[in-house]
């Protein structure tokens, strides 16, 4: 039974189904879904346009769906999409997307989203991700499954966090991180492989120290170019998918812009920095 506080206000076109429960002070706006066992705790705002799935737990003061910030939005149509079983905790705040980034925010699964961390517009955050507190996604920002992203943050609008990558907190990511990588500092450099989140995952034992040997080829040996390792690393490695997943990211950061393969993405070709 859906379970709604007399304080909370919810737009008529909302649609809520069995065994929600929204919280006191709470607000639900315009062609909103939300499905299944999903808690929305006092003073959440859901703004408008916005789906958000089964189990989902929503903490107070956060605002799910509002209007993007970004120059270019004239109030064309934009949705934010959330997965299911999500923890959103106190105080974050996640856009729709823009008309011409897609238009589309969305939000996996199994997510762990901590205290006043920012999701900007046509974000893409996948599933079984940790993006700590006050953490800043710029727009266009991607993050892959199972990475991990520290307290304080800030990521460049166009980057692309890898599968499984680690971000060290108050890092400063300007350009995209490789997959199965930790990264830290200001600028962000790559210090070493996540072997413990490729466990996690169930990557192969085998598959694991392929990925040592090459973290050790392509970011600690001198001499030959990123290009001849990468090649080198696909013919050495051809039945390894994560080494060929770390080869490819390499090789599309290289041929993007400013180390960001997302770039080549925007409209019409623009490289004007989005203001936020």
């Amino acid at each position: 039974m859906t379970k709604i506080h007399p304080t909370a206000i919810i737009d008529p076109s909302a649609e809520l189904a069995d065994s929600v429960e929204i919280g006191p002070y709470s607000v639900v706006g315009p062609q909103v879904t939300i499905d299944e066992g999903t808690v929305l705790h006092n003073h959440v705002t859901v703004a408008s346009l916005t789906t958000i799935g089964r189990e989902n737990v929503i903490y107070p003061f956060s605002v799910i769906g509002a209007d993007p910030q970004d120059r270019k939005y004239h109030g064309e149509m934009a949705v934010c999409i959330v997965g299911d079983r999500n923890s959103i905790r106190e105080q974050v705040t996640i856009h729709r997307g823009t008309g011409n980034g897609g238009g589309e925010t969305r939000i996996g699964s199994d997510n762990l989203i901590m205290v006043a961390a920012h999701i900007a517009h046509d974000c893409w955050i996948g599933n079984d991700i940790c993006v700590a507190n006050q953490v800043m996604l710029a727009g266009h920002v991607h993050i892959e499954d199972g990475a991990n992203i520290g307290g304080g943050a800030g990521v460049h609008h166009f980057a692309t966090v890898g599968a499984c990558a680690f971000v060290g907190g108050l890092a400063r990511i300007t350009k995209d991180v490789p997959p199965f990588m930790i990264v830290e500092g200001n600028p962000a450099e790559v210090r070493a492989i996540n072997s413990i989140a490729m466990l996690r995952r169930g990557y192969l034992p085998e598959h694991i120290e392929a990925v040592k040997t090459a973290f050790k080829r392509l970011f600690r040996d001198n001499g030959d170019p990123m290009i001849d390792k990468i090649v080198e690393l696909r013919e050495s490695y051809p039945d390894v998918p994560a080494v060929t997943r770390l080869c490819d990211a390499l090789a599309a950061a290289a041929i993007g812009v400013h180390g960001r393969a997302r770039e080549l993405t925007r409209p019409d070709d623009k490289r004007t920095v989005a203001a936020h």
